[in-house]
């Protein structure tokens, strides 16, 4: 079943109303006809507005509610990805597989070892580009919400971000004990929000591991490998979800 994200506004009772680009999309690209079964979110509340199609006119799809279903599929903790800005078109990916693995929001963080720098120009393109590719993803994994790709922060401004949030993770090639790994993982209580900070290809210098250390972050281990920046967020999600999933 197809997903459509709508303005909470575009829900009128038992009306649902398409508009925009989805539009073109459903009538001419996956030709769907009347009467034909749709999935939409507002991208806030979370729920699975379940409904059919109505009729078409030229601007807007109407659709007829079926039933909400209550338990969507969203994780029970909003978890934060503060990822360090990656080379090439690298960060595409992250924040595909982030989307699709229940991230909150995406972070971009300029590290000292980022080999990109983005002037605010670029910076603001870049981001509605990593926007665009999120919510994308939010419609192919059926997400309740469209997660945020936040503007690209310093990591003193990554930082104060976090500031208020209780678990902060930063994996390390430096930390060893997967014990204490496994037992913080362990530890993890449902409706905690979390965040995790990925660096970038060479990782985080050590002055910026003790800066993160004295906000509260806690250098884990993920393993005796060298894992891409690509892959340890989502090997940190992956964890997150197999604990926090209900």
């Amino acid at each position: 079943m197809y997903q459509f994200f709508v303005e909470p506004e575009q829900i009128q009772g038992k009306e649902i109303l398409i508009r925009g680009g989805d539009v073109n999309h459903i009538k001419n690209v996956l030709r769907m006809k009347a009467g034909e079964e749709l999935s939409v979110s507002n991208g806030v509340d979370g729920r699975e507005y379940r409904c059919a199609i109505a009729e078409f006119s030229e601007e807007t799809v109407r659709c007829e509610l079926r039933f909400i279903k209550e338990d969507g599929v969203e994780l029970p903790s909003r978890i934060y990805l503060f990822q360090g800005l990656p080379k090439a078109d690298k960060m595409e990916l992250i924040v595909q597989k982030a989307v699709e693995l229940g991230a909150y929001q995406v972070i971009p963080v300029a590290t000292r070892r980022s080999v990109v720098r983005l002037d605010e120009k670029k910076a603001a393109a870049k981001v509605s580009r990593w926007q665009a590719v999120a919510l994308a993803a939010a419609k192919q994994s059926r997400r309740g919400v469209i997660p945020q790709v936040c503007p690209v922060m310093s990591f003193k401004q990554a930082l104060a971000y976090a500031g208020d949030i209780p678990v902060k993770l930063i994996p390390y090639e430096l930390a060893d004990h997967m014990d204490k790994t496994r037992e913080l993982i362990d530890n993890l209580e449902p409706g905690q929000d979390i965040a995790v900070f990925i660096g970038p290809e060479g990782g985080f210098e050590e002055d910026e591991i003790e800066t993160a250390r004295a906000s509260g972050a806690v250098p884990v281990t993920l393993g005796r490998r060298i894992l891409r920046t690509e892959t340890a967020g989502m090997t940190v999600l992956s964890w997150l979800i197999y604990r926090l999933e209900r």
